[in-house]
């Protein structure tokens, strides 16, 4: 799980994840046309396994499924929120 730090462009993103590392991760096709990324957002990626230091976008996070992850324990808040 991941947080969009910022918008390189090209097609890629700078995120923030919960295992400490910071990626940048290119977004698909299917994201480009379809949903809207913007900074802050919530997105699952899948690092590369050539390249640990980046990765590809896999889902993006409603608001819903996020409350949801924060009530049951799975994310802290202040990971969401902006801290580490």
């Amino acid at each position: 799980m991941c947080v969009i730090d910022e918008i390189i462009g090209a097609d890629f993103v700078k995120v923030r994840c919960s295992d400490g590392a910071s990626r940048s991760c290119r977004i698909p096709g299917r994201f480009r046309r379809r949903t809207w990324l913007s900074e802050g957002d919530v997105v699952l990626v899948q690092p590369w396994d050539f390249q640990p230091n980046k990765g590809d976008i896999l889902h993006k996070y409603s608001k819903d499924e996020i409350r949801r992850l924060v009530n049951m324990g799975v994310v802290p808040r202040e990971f969401i929120e902006g801290g580490t």
